[in-house]
């Protein structure tokens, strides 16, 4: 099946009224990628030639027909969260992700990023805590352009 747009977006919904969900489950920097082939979690083959600027997201709406729809979600994989107690703690997780060109997303109250074993003891030798937990990336990763 070759799919060239998102027709929708089903946000965080599990279900959708009287129709089997078909997953395309992507790792997040599969998001980015336009030209992709890939298949459900039923085995329905997935040829994505998508023509947008913004990257997938979680519930892009594929295709969609009386019985099914198709739909992208993200590949549960393990994480760093990162609640910082106060600005101390924020500054030092900062600092110390960003040393390391870690891509992170901060949220309302946390600082999400891709479990890496030298994470770990860094974050307990600068005395930040976190617990490592499994999540789907609703969105991928924005990498911000430098040089040294």
């Amino acid at each position: 099946m070759l799919i060239e747009k998102v027709i929708g977006n089903i946000g965080d919904t599990e279900e959708v009224s009287g129709k089997r969900i078909e997953w395309v489950d992507l790792e997040w920097e599969e998001l980015s990628k336009r030209i992709l082939r890939t298949e459900t979690n039923e085995g329905t083959d997935v040829a994505l030639r998508i023509d947008q600027e913004e990257p997938l997201k979680y519930g892009d709406l594929l295709f969609e027909d009386d019985e099914r729809c198709i739909v992208i979600r993200t590949k549960v994989e393990q994480v760093i969260v990162i609640r910082p107690k106060d600005m101390v703690e924020m500054g030092k997780a900062a600092f110390e992700l960003g040393n390391r060109h870690t891509p992170a997303l901060i949220e309302k109250d946390e600082i999400v990023v891709r479990a890496d074993h030298t994470l770990a003891p860094l974050l307990d030798e600068v005395g930040v805590a976190y617990e490592t937990t499994e999540r789907r990336f609703k969105q991928p990763f924005k990498y911000r352009g430098h040089s040294h």
